[in-house]
């Protein structure tokens, strides 16, 4: 057992052969030493270790500014291969994550996974990096993560039998229904081996028996965002400025603690499929909205709560070595974790009198007795005053006195002797100011321990010196920070004294903490809780700043005049909202517009509108209804990329292909141009080949184009809808120049501006020779290439009806209508039907 007592946690680092291809971090000088590293080295490359996809927006800085998880990745071989295990822990929250699934050729679910966790570290087994026979695995982790630090551990390590083991000595007896979901899953398992292995050997620590919360997650409960759709989105980073919160997490995120900054951060990234979930939220986030009392008693007491989440991590982590900075971690973890249960009361009084079921259940939960049990055996030992202050005095002189007296007498004459030195260095500091008659005063550092300080202008020293028995003279204006040999002295024996406590409290607390240790996993649901309610009401303050409206799920997109939530914020005023509306009979929309008409901008808003739906938000919109996205897929922007060496077609080509790929019934595809980087004609055949691919799955598809000739494919193929975007022309009261105004505004059909990029050439500064000589040949060109398609009657007559049906069953599934407003709606849907026909319906077409 790696478990028992700590001398046979510290094994021989010889018998774990790690083959690393970075500096090994955390490990002192003489680990270093014993760390085989082996030859095999050269299939990776060093790297230091920063975030890779640094997914992190300046709202949430706090709780994300390191990287601190590490990450297990194996693949099946031969027949299996395809079949992905990942194990993951993050070192400040003391959760194991595993999850397996099977993965096509583009491992597209196992890098959207890693670019969430954005790891510190990764590991994978030897066999995977051996130089010369890499794996397709390996080499797309390496390529998509550049500033990631890669460690291969020998394949003997990812052992499934060894990881089953594991999870039974540390899965905490809550959560133990895991067993049942991860026995047959030997990927998994075998990676949870080599990373639990490996953390407990880098790190030094082990953690304690029947202490950690495992999770099975499987890619099933949560709709898939890839990485450059996120990226493409703004989610969770802005492109321009990574400081700058005009990203959806910076329009979301009011949140008071580092564990709901983190679990938004993921919703984000990955929101729910479940409606009964996302509706479960939206009935608590409604609550809050309508019951101010109830909001504002909830954020109060939320903003108090630390971050549990790492309180807990170090709480069950077991140092292999005692050291005096081990000792003082945990009592101040000790304190932490008392201010932490003295909320817990008045959590459950804010949320006594709540009607949502999920705030019911929440409240239920707190009314676990574990929450006062544990509380009871701290108040036993440790001082009912003892509390978390800021200040590292104020929190030097809480740790000191922490355990009540007479408890240890030993303890209590080591106080003693504390408080006896810090009064003479008063006492000294006095004198001397008394001696030299400078109005000087006692201040304390944890890095200079005490010392003395002065405000005194230059002028009123002696000789403008100060005298000569004061050294480290540090001056700031005028204000005067310096010490004296004896001052050293008596810090010296200040600290010598403070290790004392330090180690005499740690025994104390480390008796505690083992007779806590069996109730310490309520705490793993007071963190789920006060990160949910921290989110939730976070959710409720951005409605409060904005007209947001409650969304509804149907089989439907329907927004009535949505607006962009990131633009809102930037323009610090309501953008020009409008319309969309997409069902199965008219799952494709085509949309057009001049240059800067906001194209863009509104493709953008549906995507950022849908995943603010399914995480549980209110929608930026008057109205609006969602179909559930399983899969969220853009491509946007004309970028090349230099790193991967391709060219704007060849990046555009890739994003499609992905697209085509892993695109289902139940996609939202959203497509900003495609076929710009290569000549028209071919461009245009891509388009129209891709669009008709995508034509024959049932997602709801938005595609933006500049080519026109795409708008006539809605005579083939009824389940396409044009818009586009309005401009008007202005004539300038200075000339006969026209100019284009912007209206935003989206309308049926496809534009009928002509030249619209020679228009915004006009406006940029190109030569107006130029200008005039692109006009004319635009125009030669046109007349010889443009034929359009015109719809037959037969066509007009078919896809009529095909609308007609369409709507027929979308009122069959979700009409809600009494039998009279039903009979109106019927007959308009009749009016429609016939307007939208030719020729004359026939009595039997009636």
């Amino acid at each position: 057992s790696y478990f028992g007592d700590k001398s046979s946690c510290v094994e021989n680092a010889n018998t774990l052969n790690l083959t690393s291809s970075s500096s090994v971090r955390g490990l002192n000088s003489t680990c270093i030493g014993k760390t085989p590293l082996s030859s095999g080295r050269s299939g990776c490359r060093s790297h230091t270790p920063l975030m890779g996809y640094s997914a992190t927006s300046s709202s949430a800085v706090s709780a994300h500014t390191v990287a601190s998880v590490i990450v297990a990745v194996v693949e099946g071989r031969g027949l299996a291969r395809g079949e992905v295990g990942m194990a993951s822990i993050d070192l400040k929250n003391p959760e194991l994550i595993l999850s397996q699934f099977a993965d096509n050729t583009t491992y597209a679910k196992v890098i959207t996974k890693l670019k969430i966790l954005t790891p510190l570290e990764i590991i994978m087994s030897n066999t995977a990096c051996d130089a010369g026979s890499t794996t397709k695995l390996f080499n797309l982790i390496m390529e998509h993560f550049k500033n990631v630090t890669f460690t291969t551990v020998q394949r003997k390590y990812f052992n499934e039998t060894k990881g089953l083991e594991y999870i039974e000595q540390l899965c905490a007896s809550e959560f133990s229904t895991i067993f049942m979901e991860v026995q047959s899953k030997y990927y998994c398992l075998a990676a949870a081996a080599a990373l639990l292995k490996y953390v407990e050997f880098i790190q030094n620590i082990v953690y304690a028996p029947k202490s950690l919360k495992v999770r099975f997650q499987g890619s099933e409960k949560t709709a898939m965002i890839d990485a450059s759709s996120a990226q493409n989105l703004e989610l969770v980073i802005n492109n321009r400025d990574s400081r700058n919160g005009h990203t959806l997490l910076g329009v979301l995120n009011y949140t008071k603690t580092p564990g709901g900054s983190r679990r938004l951060r993921s919703n984000i990234l990955e929101p729910l499929v479940d409606v009964e979930t996302i509706n479960t939220r939206l009935d608590c986030v409604q609550e809050l909205l309508q019951d101010e009392e109830l909001f504002f008693g909830l954020q109060a007491v939320i903003s108090k709560f630390l971050d549990t989440e790492q309180l807990l991590s170090v709480l069950i982590q077991i140092p292999k070595q005692d050291t005096v900075k081990a000792a003082e971690s945990k009592i101040t973890n000790l304190i932490y974790l008392k201010h932490t249960l003295e909320l817990v009361e008045p959590l459950k009084a804010a949320l006594r009198n709540c009607n949502a079921q999920l705030l019911k259940a929440y409240y239920n939960s707190l009314e676990d007795t574990r929450f006062g049990i544990i509380l009871e055996k701290i108040t036993a030992v440790i001082n009912d005053d003892t509390r978390y202050t800021k200040g590292c005095l104020s929190m030097r002189t809480q740790k000191c006195y922490a355990v009540k007296p007479n408890i240890s007498e030993f303890l209590d004459i080591a106080r003693r002797t504390y408080t006896e030195i810090v009064d003479d260095i008063a006492g000294m500091i006095t004198q001397l100011a008394e001696k030299y008659s400078l109005p000087m005063k006692t201040s304390f550092s944890s890095a200079r321990g005490f010392f003395i300080q002065m405000n005194a202008d230059c002028s009123t020293l002696p000789n403008g010196q100060l005298p000569s028995e004061f050294t480290k003279v540090t001056r700031m204006k005028n204000t005067y920070s310096f010490t004296s040999a004896d001052l050293i002295k008596m810090n010296e024996r200040c600290q010598e004294s403070l290790r004392e406590i330090y180690h005499m409290t740690y025994i104390i607390v480390c008796k505690l903490l083992n007779e806590i240790y069996e109730h310490i996993h309520c705490l793993y649901k007071l963190s789920d809780i006060v990160s949910m309610l921290d989110m939730l009401l976070s959710f409720a303050h951005a409605c409060t700043l904005s007209d947001y409206v409650r969304p509804e799920f149907t089989d439907t997109l329907a927004i009535k005049q949505g607006w962009h939530p990131i633009l809102e914020k930037i323009a610090m005023e309501k953008p020009v909202s409008n319309n969309t509306y997409l069902t199965e009979g008219n799952n494709f929309v085509i949309i057009t517009g001049p240059n800067m008409s906001g194209k863009s901008t509104y493709l953008k808003q549906i995507a950022l509108c849908q995943i603010m739906a399914q995480i549980g938000s209110y929608v930026p919109a008057e109205y609006c209804s969602f179909r559930i996205a399983e899969q969220i897929f853009t491509r946007i922007g004309m970028d090349d990329d230099i790193e991967t060496n391709a060219s704007t077609f060849m990046k555009e080509m890739k994003e499609v292909t992905y697209i085509i790929q892993n695109a289902n019934d139940k996609s939202l595809i959203i497509i900003d141009e495609l076929g710009r980087g290569t000549s028209a004609e071919e461009g245009i055949g891509i388009c129209y080949a891709a669009c008709e691919y995508l034509l024959n799955l049932k997602a709801f598809t938005l595609f933006a184009t500049h080519f026109l000739e795409l708008c006539h494919i809605d005579a083939l193929y009824p389940n396409v809808e044009n818009y586009h975007f309005e401009v008007q022309h202005v004539r300038s009261s200075a000339g006969n120049k026209e100019k284009i105004a912007y209206t935003y505004t989206l309308s049926k059909g496809y534009t009928e501006e002509k030249n619209y990029g020679l228009k915004a050439a006009e406006v940029s500064s190109l030569p107006s020779s130029i200008i005039l000589d692109a006009k004319e040949i635009t125009n030669h060109i046109a007349k010889q290439i443009l034929h359009r398609q015109k719809s037959t009657p037969e066509i007009m007559k078919q896809r009529a009806a095909y609308q007609l049906a369409m709507r027929l069953v979308q009122t069959a599934r979700n009409s809600r209508l009494d039998p009279d407003s039903l009979r109106v709606y019927l007959k308009a849907l009749k009016k429609k039907y016939e307007a939208s026909c030719p020729t004359p319906v026939t009595n039997d077409e009636k």
